[in-house]
């Protein structure tokens, strides 16, 4: 399997000028070739490929010298992104490719090959940067692994170009809260596990809401913690006193450096309330039933907008998704129109007149109670395992003259 482990790194002010030619330069050559690729298709119908704007790059080299003290695999792993890009467009995973401004918040740029890593004095080497001191809190490999694979140097110095069939490329990036950090993507050559069976008893559905963070079928219901919501006092202060500051004066980038470690204080609670929460669940249970939800669309609602971005669904699936596959788990997912509230998980009633602000309602057929979240995650769990097992399920609503006859139930 292929991971990645992220850890911070402390640069000399020598060092972060050279990172910031590099930031510089990549950004420069993706949008260069951008460029040259859209010009190449509007006026001749040309689709540049990767190999030819590599080729492009030998010339450009002559034509901006500096581009010379720049890692010259690091350029071409820019020219691979913009690709990467275009690809994802075509696929329709991603939006048109867009020019990369000097301002946006991250900054990275990714090498390849020959690093080196000093697990003595906890330094790593970056090709034309130098040796950097690194936090190596996590170890990247088990201790059975390093012993009858990895060849080392001196036996502390751990180096790509010798195990380039583990280690992978890296990744530096910088926060707007001038932190630097890499990103180590190892492959360990072991196998993704292979899914394990579940059933009902060991199924859990899981629905997500603003109210609470999320409610399993299991009655837990995890409150949301709104880390947005409770520093915006703070936060609102902060702009306020930055957008009084002088722009370009050193006095703004204070400011703007308080709004940033803000900001990132909030991001930081929020991922480790997920990796907890994820963390829990997948531990747990064999499978977990999740809404396929329409985010993207959801946050086109003005009013709750900043309520699901502070809930951030997307990237608490995201850790489910790839935690489960680590560990040989399963996400079972349903469609976005399934009637999860609508339903009762008893007897299969739609009442179709349930509005968002009902939480709590009784089902006309069978007199059972249900509060709206814990019915909801128990019709995820029954219509995702359902699906799974290759059954249909038809829900037939009441009209109101026929409420307390006996309905026709789920048909399998």
């Amino acid at each position: 399997m292929q991971k990645g482990n992220k850890f911070r790194i402390y640069p000399t002010k020598e060092q972060k000028v050279l990172f910031a030619k590099h930031f510089g330069s990549g950004r420069f050559i993706y949008n260069k070739f951008l460029e040259t690729k859209q010009t190449f298709y509007s006026k001749f119908r040309i689709n540049l490929s990767e190999y030819d704007l590599n080729n492009y790059l030998i010339v450009l080299k002559d034509i901006y010298p500096w581009l010379n003290d720049i890692n010259s695999q690091m350029l071409q792993q820019s020219n691979k992104n913009l690709h990467r890009a275009f690809k994802n467009f075509y696929t329709h995973i991603a939006d048109y490719p867009q020019r990369k401004s000097k301002k946006d918040n991250h900054q990275s740029y990714q090498i390849p090959q020959y690093y080196k890593i000093n697990f003595e004095t906890d330094q790593i080497y970056i090709p034309k940067i130098g040796w950097i001191k690194v936090k190596l809190h996590r170890e990247l490999f088990d201790f059975q692994f390093v012993v009858h694979n990895l060849e080392y140097t001196d036996d502390v110095i751990l180096e790509q170009s010798k195990n380039s069939q583990y280690l992978k490329n890296i990744t530096i990036s910088k926060t707007p809260t001038d932190k630097y950090f890499v990103s180590i993507s190892i492959n360990d050559q072991k196998d993704i596990p292979q899914k394990q069976s579940f059933d009902e008893s060991n199924t859990i559905g899981v629905d997500v809401g603003l109210k609470s963070f999320a409610i399993t079928s299991n009655e837990e219901v995890i409150d949301n913690p709104k880390y947005l919501k409770k520093s915006m006092r703070k936060l609102a202060h902060l702009q306020r006193c930055a957008s009084r500051k002088k722009k370009g004066s050193k006095n703004k980038k204070k400011a703007n450096k308080k709004v940033a470690k803000c900001y990132e204080k909030i991001s930081n609670q929020r991922h480790d309330f997920q990796h907890k929460i994820s963390c829990k669940l997948i531990s747990e249970n064999q499978a977990i039933a999740i809404e396929d939800l329409n985010i993207k669309g959801m946050l086109k609602n003005h009013c709750l907008t900043q309520s699901i971005s502070d809930a951030a669904w997307s990237s608490f699936i995201g850790k489910l998704s790839y935690k489960a596959d680590w560990l040989g788990k399963t996400i079972l997912k349903i469609g976005r129109f399934k009637p999860s509230s609508k339903t009762c998980h008893t007897c299969g009633y739609y009442k179709k007149d349930l509005t968002l602000a009902i939480r709590e309602w009784i089902c006309p057929n069978c007199n059972t109670k249900h509060d709206r979240d814990i019915n909801a995650a128990n019709n995820i769990k029954n219509f995702a395992l359902t699906s799974a097992m290759g059954h249909g399920v038809e829900l037939v609503e009441l009209s109101k003259i026929t409420e307390k006859q006996e309905v026709i139930k789920s048909i399998t």
